[in-house]
Parts: structure tokens; sequence; C-alpha cells
């Protein structure tokens, strides 16, 4: 067996899977042949266990074969590719969208890669030829003037300098409009295309032959031709084209942002209490971390050992640094401080909260807005109707306009086709939503999708759960009481026990308490959610129920005993939780969660915008009461399950209100998923982030008028954005088939035309920009 690759300075580690040399110092002798590993740790795990590892062991071809692609050498294996105004065109290679013809992007671009591919081509293109189209234009201008040659001869010199341009230049353009043609899907180079050839073929034919034309196409010697305007559409729209992929990079200015707040390396303490600085990319989930003042955390942990201050504005925004101590969760990314911190890595690469930040901003970068379809539905007829209204131009001009009148029905045809311009239009939405979702995301605001964009400026209700959303979702235990035999230590014990199996914050505070307290917390059998209402289970023969008032009730557990005292609790903001055993009260817990520092603040701001405020809790009416006089939150309930959340979502929503819920734990869910716009809270459940369209990564309630401002300002954009492309080829198309000619004497140039055209589709890029200097 032999673990050397075909290419013998290319081998594998079997553990991580990455691709290492014959002179990596970690080697590993298995049956007389060496294995090669990036580092001490890798090697560590295969002596421990070698056949767990050799199972895996692939050559995979990428790492064997190196490609002559311009590509390859920026862009890591498996990218995938898609187009910026149709997100559907995905594929795992460069090329153009089979719709648009717009040039593929990588979906997730590259830190190292300023420049695309495509972009440095159209410059080689653009800078070589610019001499030629130069030179084209002043003969066409001022040669019969200089009269250094007979215009017959001048005629054949613009020929032959315009021939580079035309088909070395220009050909992407030829290409993407016959493969417009082929694929049924008209667009800006089916126009280009058209309008190009058709100036040149007839130039071309003028010059070789030119009687085959009447005299009245005869100007000054020769016939008329027009290798000027090709080669300046041509050049010009190469420049338009350097200028918009300049542009569009720009819009993953904020991709790029993220992805370059990860570390290059981190600093690994192997199991022999050494230590080594390896690449991020050979950190595995375990291995433990050494975090240094002044060091970014490398990966998602735990501290197990030290102290310090952690700076995690870069992700949730908030100013002040956050104390971690032993125990505490850490965030790939974030900055430590002041003091030295040993840490556990939990989630690695793909898994880390940084990693899932920069997918979300992608997906949503990439998504549709609703009101896109109506721009798609305009641009899917927008080809066709302006080669119907070229073709017209071209009729009309040669029956009814003046001598040479086909020459000037040409010559404005091709007007038409150059400067209508359905990239501005597709381009409108993408690029708002682009820009948007980036600013956003650096704001620690997280959009899924562009409808949740669109559909949040429209949010006129809001439903709030209260713990972990108004609350700091870390409740702290306060006391037990308990029936004739039993001991409050007893209730806490069994209901520890009981907790370990929940995800609910006040389950942790309950087995954080015990654990303080050295209690004895037993493995419990049978354990079963009741979502939203408590839980239950065996344990040592006992049947255990824990819960509010709603799950008591539903097993017919008598609560009568304590009610005095479970009210007197509530009123001071508490939550009380009941302990039954085999059917009889034994107890209760009292947990309390304070209300967040900026829940005041957002609260006042939300209402000052004029959006109405409603909690719902799987607390007590007697808590939830006490919580929403605090907040001064006039409509609440309490004892809510999550269907009643879901229901009450579904009441508003039929009374005409657009409804968000913003929520953070697995109760939640439902109502998120039902809502108009459902918002998550970052410090919560990844059920409830998947179930939300928006996700606050600091938890944040006054990220939702954050959220509610960029919305305003995203849609704006994107009107203006389409009022101007629709301005434009309004006003454009007309003026270049000649409708004010009878009035004005106004005709405009193919070669006006196509810089018109050019510029059109950057101002729209342009204006998109603009969201990234705006204020929220």
């Amino acid at each position: 067996m032999s673990l050397d690759s075909p290419v013998s300075s290319l081998l594998k580690d079997p553990v991580c899977g990455m691709t290492v040399t014959g002179k990596s110092p970690h080697i590993f002798n298995y049956k007389g042949e060496p294995v090669y590993f990036c580092s001490a740790g890798c090697k560590a795990k295969f002596a421990a266990d070698p056949a767990k590892y050799l199972a895996k062991v692939t050559i995979p071809e990428t790492t064997i074969l190196a490609t002559k692609s311009t590509l390859s050498a920026v862009i890591p294996t498996g990218t995938i590719y898609t187009c910026p105004m149709h997100p559907e065109v995905r594929q795992d290679h460069a090329g153009v969208c089979p719709k648009c013809g717009m040039a593929l992007e990588p979906e997730m671009p590259s830190l190292e890669d300023d420049e695309s591919p495509e972009l440095v081509d159209f410059k080689r293109r653009f800078i070589w030829t610019l001499p030629l189209t130069i030179s084209v234009t002043t003969l066409a201008m001022v040669g019969h003037r200089l009269q250094w040659f007979e215009m017959a001869t001048q005629s054949w010199i613009e020929l032959i300098l315009s021939l580079p341009i035309v088909l070395w230049a220009g050909w992407p353009f030829f290409v993407r409009g016959f493969q417009s043609v082929t694929n049924r899907s008209p667009n800006m180079w089916t126009l280009i295309g058209l309008g190009t050839a058709a100036a040149f073929i007839y130039s071309v034919v003028a010059t070789v032959i030119p009687n085959v034309f009447p005299a009245s196409f005869m100007a000054m010697g020769r016939v008329a031709v027009y290798f000027e305007a090709a080669a300046v559409i041509i050049s010009l729209t190469l420049l338009g084209q350097i200028l918009e992929l300049k542009a569009r990079s720009q819009t993953s200015a904020a991709i790029r942002s993220l992805l370059g707040l990860s570390p290059k390396t981190a600093r690994r303490i192997n199991t022999d209490g050494t230590e080594e600085d390896v690449p991020l990319t050979h950190v595995h989930v375990g291995d433990m971390l050494r975090i240094r003042p002044g060091e970014k955390v490398p990966a998602d942990g735990v501290v197990t050992e030290g102290a310090s201050a952690v700076d995690e504005s870069m992700l949730t925004g908030e100013p002040m640094p956050v104390t971690k101590s032993i125990g505490d969760k850490l965030i790939g990314a974030t900055l430590n401080t002041n003091g030295a911190l040993i840490m556990r890595s939990e989630k690695v690469g793909s898994q880390t909260v940084l990693a899932s930040i920069v997918q979300m901003v992608i997906q949503a970068q990439r998504s549709k807005a609703p009101m896109q379809r109506m721009a798609d539905q305009v641009a899917g007829y927008f080809v066709v109707t302006v080669v119907g209204i070229a073709l017209l131009t071209f009729v009309v001009w040669g029956i009814f306009g003046p001598e040479p009148s086909w020459v000037y029905g040409l010559i404005n045809a091709v007007a038409v086709l150059i400067i209508a311009c359905p990239c501005a239009l597709g381009l409108a939405t993408p690029m708002s939503i682009m820009v948007a979702t980036g600013k956003a995301a650096t704001q620690g605001v997280l959009f899924r999708d562009a409808a949740a964009i669109e559909n949040f400026r429209k949010v006129d209700t809001l439903i709030v759960d209260k713990t972990g959303t108004l609350t700091e979702g870390k409740p702290r235990f306060n006391q037990a009481l308990a029936i004739s035999g039993y001991t409050e230590d007893e209730v806490l014990r069994l209901a520890a026990s009981l907790d370990q199996g929940s995800e609910h914050p006040l389950a942790d505070a309950i087995v954080k308490a015990a654990r303080e307290k050295s209690l004895a917390i037993n493995k419990v059998e049978n354990f079963e959610s009741s979502t939203g209402i408590g839980v239950q289970g065996r344990l040592n023969g006992k049947q255990l129920a824990l819960g509010n008032t709603a799950l008591m009730t539903q097993l017919n557990i008598q609560i009568e005993s304590l009610k005095a005292q479970a009210e007197e609790l509530r009123a001071t903001g508490a939550s009380v939780i009941y302990l039954a055993v085999d059917g009889q009260l034994a107890g209760l817990l009292s947990v309390s969660d304070p209300i967040k520092e900026s829940t005041v603040e957002a609260l006042a701001t939300l209402k000052a915008s004029g959006m109405r405020v409603v909690m719902a809790t799987g607390d007590g009416i007697v808590t939830a009461k006490s919580v929403a006089a605090k907040l001064g939150i006039e409509e609440f309930y309490g004892e809510v399950k999550p269907a009643d959340k879901l229901a009450l979502v579904d009441k508003l929503q039929r009374e005409g209100r657009v409804v968000a819920m913003a929520g953070d734990g697995i109760n939640d869910a439902p109502a998120l998923a039902k809502a108009d716009v459902g918002v998550a809270m970052g410090t919560g459940t990844d059920v409830a982030m998947n179930s939300a369209q928006v996700t606050l990564v600091k938890g944040d309630l006054r990220g939702i008028a954050q959220a509610r401002a960029i919305s305003e300002q995203t849609i704006a954009n994107m009107k203006q954005n389409l009022g101007f492309a629709f301005v434009y080829n309004a006003l454009g198309v007309p003026l270049a088939a000649g409708v004010l000619y009878p009035f004005t004497g106004w005709l405009l140039s193919p070669m006006i035309a196509a810089l018109a055209m050019s510029l059109s589709s950057v101002s729209v890029i342009t204006n998109a920009l603009r969201l990234r200097r705006s204020s929220h």
C-alpha cells in the first residue's frame, strides 16, 4: 500500500487531507512505508489508530494535474461561477451567462485576486487597438481635407486598420451575440453584434465592390463607409466593460473584508506540550490553541485556561470588549485584547460563525428581489422590440428620408441597436442588493435573501419573544421552593438532572446552579421535550415533569399549594418552573433573566417609527406582565406555546398586518417561518436562525431598526436604478431612431450611442455603490 501520489512531490496527509511534500518533518513509518503529515498533531492521531484514517486516503486529480488556465492560478478548486443578473446560472468553470452574456463571477471572491481574467483580457484588447481606432476616426473625419490619398484608397486603408479592431478586439462580442441567438435569449450582445456587424459589412461591401450601390450613395468620390463607427463602438464598449467590471468588483468588497478577518495562522499546543505556528487550514476540531494578547481568535471554541477581554466588534458591531474566562465561548476572527488565553477548537473551516456569515451574505447577494421580476419580464421582450424598432427605422428612413435615404436608414438603425441597453435594466436591482447585503453584514445584520430586504420596510407589527430577545437570554437561578417530603436541594437536583437534555436558557441556569452546589446530576431516561412548555423523563423509576403552568395543566397536576408564592415571584419578573414527581407537585424553581441594556432604546426607536410591538412568551402571565410594564409594552401574551405564536402571527396577517417575528429558540422556529419577515438573534439556536430571513449577529433589537433603515434605503436605490434605466431607454431609442429630425434636424451618431450605452450600465452600478457610504 502506498500513500504517494503519481507526482512524487505531492503527498496527502491521511488525517486532515492537506497536500504535503516529501520534505515534511512529520513522518510515521507504517508497515515499512513512510506516511507524511502536515503537523505533529495529525501524526499523533494517525499513530493512535492508523486503520481509521487509511480508508479515507484518496489522491484527487486536482492536486496532481497542473492546469494552464489563468483562472486556476487565482481561483480555488471547487469554485462555483454565477451570473450577477441571473443567480440561477451556476457552473464549475468560468464562462459567460447563456441568458445575458455577462461574464460569470466566482461566487466566493478571492482575497488574492483583484482583477478578473476578463477585465485583464478586455484591457489588453482595448489598449492594443485604441491607436487603430483613433487613426480610423481621424481619417474618417478629416481625411478628405488632408487629401493624402484618393478617397477610394482611403476606404481601403480604413478597412485594413479596422480589421484588427472588429475581428480581434470585438470578437468576444460577436461570440456572445451568436450565443444569445443559439440560446434563444436575446440580450445586449445581440444588439451590439447586429449593429456593429451591419456597419462593418456594409462598409466592406462598399469598399470592395462599390459598383453594386446606386450613384446616390457616392460622396466625395467614394461610397460612404462607416468603419470608424464600428471601430469606435467596439472601443467604447470595451471601455464600458472595463469600467463596469471594475465597479462590479467593488460590490464584493464586504465579502472580501469578512474573509480578511480570519488570521492566517494559529498557535497550536501539541500533545507533547510543544507549540508551533500552523496555517489556519491545519487546525482541527479538538486542537488546543494559544491566543496571545493582540492576536485574533483562530477558530470557534471554548476557553480552557486564562481570562481576557475580547473585541467582537468586527462581527457584532458591539464596540465594548467582552470579558472571557474558562468555559466561555469564543468566536473565530475576534480580537484578544489584553490577556493570554488557551482554547479548545470546536468549529473550524466552513463550520465557523464567520464562514456562516459569509455564506449567508453570498446567498443573499445572489438572490432575486420580487421587484426584479418586473425588470426581468420587461428585459425579456426588450431586445426583440428594439430589433423591431431598428428594422422599422431602416425602412422608414429608406422610403421617406432625404438622400441617401437608405444610408441614413442604416446608420440610424445601427444607432438604435447600440444605444438600447438591457444590461442597465438587468443590473438595476442586483447591484443594489449586492452592495446592501455586504454593508449590512459588516454592521451585524444578515439578510438571507433579497426578498427579506424588500419586505422589511413594509413591516408594521413586530412580535418579540422575551427570553434571549428582550432579555439577555442568560438567566440566573434565584431559589427553589419545596413542598413537604422534599428539600430545596433535592428539587434543584431533580430539575437539573431532567434539564440536561434541554436547550432552553432557563434549563442551563438550573444545571449550572446544581453544579455550583456540587449536587449529583443523574442521567434521565425517556427524555421528552414538549417544546415551549417543559420537559419530562424518568429517573430511578420515577416520572419527572418540569415546566410551566401549561404543562402542569396538561398533566393534571395540582399546583395550588405553591400558587401564592409563584405569583409573588412572577410579580418581580422572575420565571417560575414547576417540578412534579409521579404526577404530584414536588416544588418550584425561580429563575430571572435580566433585560438587555439595549432593549429599552431599541423599543423606543421602533415605536417612534410607528411599529406595533407585541410580546409573546412562554413564561407565566404575571411574569410577562411585569416585564411588559418595565419596557412599556402594551400588548403581551404569556404562557404561549409554539402553536400559539404561530396562530398569533397568522391572526395579525389576516388583519392585514405585515408581521416580523423576533426570537432565538427552537420554540420560535414555526412563527419565524410563518412571519412575513423572521428575525433571529445570532446568540440563539441554529434552528431559529435557519427558520428566519434576517439574523442579528449580536442579538440586539436595535438591529431591527437598522435593518429597516437598510431596507428602505436599498429599495429607494433600486427604484432610482430602475427609473434611470427605463427613462434612458425611453428617451435614447426614439432619439437614435431620428424622431426629432423633422423638427430639429438632430441625428444621433452610432459612436455617441455606444458611449451612452456604456455609461448607462456604469451609472447604475455607481449609484448602487452609494449605499456603501450611506449611514444607517
